[in-house]
């Protein structure tokens, strides 16, 4: 890489080459690089698979709606998904449909092979490779840590100049931005310093086109306010790493530990607004997982399990919703359209 090409397109190559970070498979958790609350509890899931029961039986979504995970990794969501709707209300099983959008076919058969060893052939279930190929008229789409993973420019002002990043041979340089997207986004916003995803936009245009009528949910890291601070880093091994040490380099790291950066929420409310969607709520993770019933699926567990068993998933389910911690830190977007 001995020629300057933009951050984004850096870190689109770091994340998604044929020999990049998620173009093969990765374990999460303890063994991995980081945790995600789908690694800590399956009540994760099993919280958002009370909601779509709850919505179902509220006739808000159809008895046939279509499941949908974008950005799925192993397919553990979904599987917890699945295995809470099943215990909640099994009959659902029978008319509900589950999907996956998943471009690397690597990926896709290690997926496969975990769903049909979780449930044989008892789900209707199917993969889309893109979300071009998703035309539907009813789906609940689940999006965990997807934002965090778009490609980002970076842009920082100094003496009144709006600079972005660029990189050769894994050096990052700042040059006049004159790219007129980027510079309008960072004067509506005003953003003087961070992070600058447009590839939302045709992501969430490509939803509202192509689903009539869906719930969208997702979480991630971040706020609805711009930090007007660099937040991209690398985690490796449970190490984070702001990508701006002085002791940080970066070849030692790229393509084989994950890149990523903190989401502003408002950014993507506004580009649903734009596709003419008001029911939009933002969250906390702690507050959104209360609401959807993660509390009510701990009773059900203490009424039906050990107490030794109780406790042991009371301890997870605490991980994700304090305030201290993925409570506060991961915030959530759940929308209807």
């Amino acid at each position: 890489m001995n020629q300057n090409i933009l951050f984004s397109q850096y870190m689109n190559n770091w994340l998604y080459d044929k020999d990049a970070y998620y173009s093969n498979y990765k374990t999460i958790g303890k063994e991995g690089d980081f945790f995600t609350s789908v690694s800590t509890s399956s009540f994760f899931g099993g919280s958002i698979a009370k909601k779509i029961v709850d919505e179902i039986e509220k006739s808000n979504l159809p008895k046939n709606t279509t499941i949908v995970e974008i950005g799925a990794h192993h397919g553990y969501l979904l599987a917890d998904i699945i295995q809470f709707i099943y215990t909640l209300k099994p009959k659902l099983l029978e008319s509900l449909n589950f999907a996956i959008v998943e471009r690397f076919e690597n990926l896709k058969e290690v997926q496969k092979k975990y769903l049909k060893e979780c449930f044989a052939d008892a789900i209707n279930f199917k993969h889309y490779n893109n979300i071009e190929d998703l035309k539907l008229e009813n789906a609940f789409i689940i999006a965990n840590e997807i934002f965090d993973a778009f490609p980002c420019d970076l842009v920082f002002t100094e003496n009144s100049e709006l600079k972005q990043a660029f990189v050769k041979n894994n050096q990052i340089s700042f040059k006049k931005c004159i790219d007129l997207d980027i510079i309008n986004h960072c004067r509506k916003y005003n953003i003087t310093k961070g992070e600058v995803c447009l590839e939302y936009k045709n992501f969430i245009d490509t939803l509202c086109k192509n689903i009539s009528h869906f719930h969208f949910l997702s979480f991630d890291y971040g706020d609805n306010f711009p930090r007007n601070d660099f937040s991209a880093r690398i985690y490796s091994k449970h190490k984070v790493l702001p990508i701006f040490e002085t002791n940080i380099r970066l070849e030692n790291y790229f393509k084989n530990s994950d890149l990523t950066y903190d989401v502003f929420f408002t950014h993507l409310i506004d580009l649903f607004k734009n596709n003419k969607i008001e029911d939009i709520q933002y969250n906390t993770q702690m507050n959104t997982l209360i609401e959807f019933g993660i509390i009510n699926l701990l009773e059900i567990l203490k009424d039906n399990s050990s107490e030794n068993n109780y406790l042991r998933e009371l301890q997870k389910v605490k991980m994700l919703i304090e305030p201290t911690g993925m409570g506060d830190r991961f915030k959530s977007l759940y929308i209807k359209k």
